[in-house]
């Protein structure tokens, strides 16, 4: 299992972080940062700024709002497992995740992805919820989960692709 895939399951178990869908906000707040949101350009999705021990996330609010959740859940990927850096600005397609000709290849980039997915559509959650779903296809299954983890459909895609569930949509 990658890092942020391990760090954010044990941050789900840490914080007791059952109920679907997982708040990342809540995350955020016990790990020490402090979550704003204010309008910004169409490629910024989020920023993380830490200073004199304080940890500050903001988020572009004109995104719709499950791609503010993973923009979110990926800073507080960055929080967690980057902590020598003290400035990030996140852009849209550093973290797409429906486009594989966008995929990162930062090693930084792809952790903060693991732990974001993890954190928001936990592994053992995706699997018990696709064998209880009823459906015929791989697009029935994806926008039938979509909107139970609160997650795009390409998130939801990329998910369970990334877990083997579906091999394509």
């Amino acid at each position: 299992m990658a890092r942020g895939e391990a760090e954010a399951r044990s941050l789900l178990a840490e914080y007791g972080l059952n109920d679907l869908p997982i708040d990342p906000e809540q995350v955020a707040v016990r790990l020490g940062a402090s979550v704003l949101r204010h309008p910004g350009p169409a490629e910024l999705s989020g920023m993380l700024l830490r200073r004199d021990g304080q940890a500050v996330i903001g988020l572009n609010d004109t995104l719709p709002p499950a791609r503010q959740r993973f923009a979110l859940a990926h800073l507080v990927g960055h929080l967690h497992l980057h902590r020598q850096r003290d400035l990030l600005l996140d852009t849209v397609e550093r973290h797409a995740l429906g486009n594989l000709a966008s995929l990162p290849t930062d090693r930084e980039e792809t952790e903060a992805n693991r732990f974001a997915l993890e954190l928001l559509a936990p592994e053992t959650a995706v699997r018990r919820a696709a064998v209880e779903a009823d459906f015929r296809t791989a697009a029935q299954l994806v926008d039938l989960l979509a909107p139970r983890f609160d997650l795009t459909r390409s998130t939801m895609a990329a998910r369970l692709m990334g877990l083997g569930i579906i091999l394509d949509v």
